[in-house]
C-alpha cells in the first residue's frame, strides 16, 4: 500500500487468510483506492494541502493610559507588595532586563513558578516567607503574571482597602476569581514584562524613590522574615519520632551544599514544598517545577533538557519518594547519553502532601502509604553512582556526605542519586495539599 509520501506512514493489517487466496483482477488496485477514500471520510478533506507551520504569536503591549492609570496608584502607596509568577518571564523581555527593572523599582517582592531565582539567592528586594501577612498588611498589590486561583487561595486573602493591579497576557487568568472573592483597582492585559518596563520609566520621570521610598515597608517585612527563619532554625533541633532524618536538615544541607549556577528541577509535592522555602536557586530560570496542577513525573524530562542546553553546569532533581516512581528509570537514559545528574530522593513513605488533608478527613491513609524503599539500589543497577542516608545526623554531616558524593561525581562525570530516608515535621502544616 502505497501514498505519496508527503501523507506519512500507513499501516494496514490483512486477516493471514487473505495470503492464501488468489487475488482478483485489479484488487490491489481497489483496495488502495477503497482506503483513500475511507480515509478522506475520515478524516475530513485528508488529501487537501494543509499550512502546518508554527501560527503567529501575538503579543499583548500596555497602552500609555493604562501605565499611567497604575502609576498613580503606585505612587500614593505606602505598602506596594509585587508577586510575579511564571507568565514574568516570557519573551520579548531578556531576564537581566527584567531583574533590572524590578530593583528600579525598589518594591519588595515574592517570586512564583518560574520567576523563583530571579533576583539571586540574597536580594534585600525578594521576600521568601509570610506571604500571607504581607498580602493582608500591603495598600497596593502588582499581580504581576500572578494568578488568584488556589496558590493565592483564589484572592480570599486580600484585604478589601487593598488596591489589586492584575497585569496578564491572558483575560481569563488576568482576572480569575474577581468579583467573587477580589477586586480590582486596575487590569492591563498585556505583556507582563513589558508593562513593567513602561512603569519603570513613568515612575522614574515620577522621580519615585524605589527602594528608599519602601525602606520602612520593606523592614517590616524583613524582620518578620527573620523571626520566621529563626523559628526555622529551631525546627532543624527537631528530632522526628521515627529516629529517620529532619528533611530541614537536609534541605538546609542541600542549599549550602548545591552550586549556585546549578539548575533546580522540583519533582515532587510535601519535601518539594518544603525545598521552595529553603532551598534557594542562583539566578532567573534555575528552577523548574511541574507547575500550577502539580503534575508530577516531570523531573528527569526536564533535567534531561537542561542538561542537554547546559552540559557544564550541575542539574539536581529534587525528589520526593512519591514522583521518583514515576521517572527514576530515566537515570538510564542519562548513563548512555553520558548526561550526568544529580537526583536526591526525600523518601517518608508516604504521598504526605496528600495524606496531610486526607487523614483528618476521611479517616483513613488508603492509597497514601508507600515503603522505604532503596531507590539508590535501583539507581545503582542503572549505573549510577548512589548514597544512601539515614537517622540522626546534623547539618554539618549531611553537607560533608552530600559534598563529597557530588564532587566525586562532577569529577568523573557520573549522574548520582541519593535517597535519604526522612521523617514527618509540621513545617507545611495547614498548607493546601488537596
Amino acid at each position: 500500500m502505497e501514498f505519496p509520501p508527503k501523507y506519512g506512514p500507513a499501516n494496514t493489517c490483512l486477516t493471514s487468510n487473505l495470503s492464501f487466496k488468489k487475488l482478483k483482477k485489479n484488487f490491489q488496485q481497489n483496495f488502495n483506492e477503497s482506503v483513500y477514500q475511507h480515509i478522506y471520510r475520515q478524516f475530513h478533506n485528508a488529501w487537501s494541502h494543509e499550512e502546518f507551520g508554527p501560527l503567529p504569536v501575538t503579543i499583548p503591549k500596555p497602552n500609555i493610559e493604562d501605565i499611567t492609570k497604575i502609576a498613580d496608584i503606585l505612587e500614593n502607596a505606602k505598602r506596594p507588595l509585587l508577586l510575579m509568577g511564571s507568565q514574568s518571564t516570557l519573551p520579548p523581555l531578556k531576564t537581566e532586563q527584567l531583574v533590572q527593572i524590578v530593583n528600579n523599582l525598589g518594591i519588595p517582592t515574592y517570586l512564583g513558578g518560574m520567576s523563583r531565582g530571579l533576583l539571586g539567592a540574597n536580594s534585600p528586594l525578594q521576600m521568601r516567607q509570610n506571604r500571607k501577612i504581607a498580602i493582608k498588611e500591603a495598600d497596593v498589590i502588582l499581580l504581576a503574571g500572578a494568578v488568584c486561583d488556589f496558590r493565592l487561595t483564589y484572592g480570599k486573602g486580600f484585604s478589601p482597602e487593598t488596591k489589586v493591579i492584575s497585569i496578564n497576557r491572558s483575560q481569563e487568568q488576568m482576572l480569575k476569581n474577581h468579583g467573587v472573592f477580589w477586586n480590582s483597582a486596575a487590569t492591563i492585559q498585556a505583556d507582563v514584562g513589558l508593562t513593567l518596563l513602561e512603569l519603570q520609566e513613568q515612575m522614574k520621570e515620577r522621580k519615585w524613590g524605589g527602594l528608599e521610598k519602601c525602606r520602612e515597608w520593606i523592614e517590616m517585612l524583613r524582620e518578620m522574615e527573620i523571626k520566621k527563619e529563626e523559628d526555622t532554625a529551631k525546627k532543624l533541633a527537631q528530632k522526628p519520632d521515627d529516629g529517620h532524618m529532619n528533611p530541614l536538615v537536609l534541605l538546609t544541607a542541600m542549599d549550602e551544599v548545591i552550586p549556585k549556577d546549578a539548575i533546580l528541577v522540583a519533582d515532587g509535592g510535601d519535601f518539594v514544598g518544603s525545598a521552595a522555602y529553603i532551598v534557594r536557586p542562583g539566578g532567573p530560570l534555575q528552577w523548574l517545577d511541574p507547575g500550577t496542577f502539580g503534575t508530577l513525573g516531570v523531573g528527569a524530562g526536564f533535567a534531561l533538557g537542561a542538561k542537554a542546553v547546559y552540559p557544564e553546569r550541575t542539574v539536581v532533581i529534587i525528589y520526593g519518594d512519591g514522583s521518583a516512581g514515576y521517572s527514576l528509570m530515566e537515570f538510564d537514559t542519562f548513563v548512555r547519553h553520558k548526561l550526568p545528574v544529580v537526583g536526591i530522593i526525600g523518601n517518608d513513605a508516604c504521598w504526605t502532601q496528600i495524606a496531610r488533608e486526607q487523614v483528618p478527613h476521611f479517616k483513613s491513609a488508603v492509597a497514601c502509604d508507600l515503603d522505604y524503599t532503596h531507590y539508590e539500589e535501583a539507581a545503582k543497577a542503572l549505573g549510577t553512582q548512589s548514597l544512601f542516608l539515614d537517622g540522626d545526623m546534623d547539618v554539618k554531616q549531611v553537607r560533608e556526605a552530600l559534598a563529597q558524593v557530588m564532587a566525586r561525581s562532577r569529577a568523573e562525570k557520573q549522574s548520582l542519586v541519593v535517597n535519604v530516608l526522612i521523617g514527618k515535621t509540621n513545617f507545611r502544616e495547614g498548607s493546601i495539599s488537596v
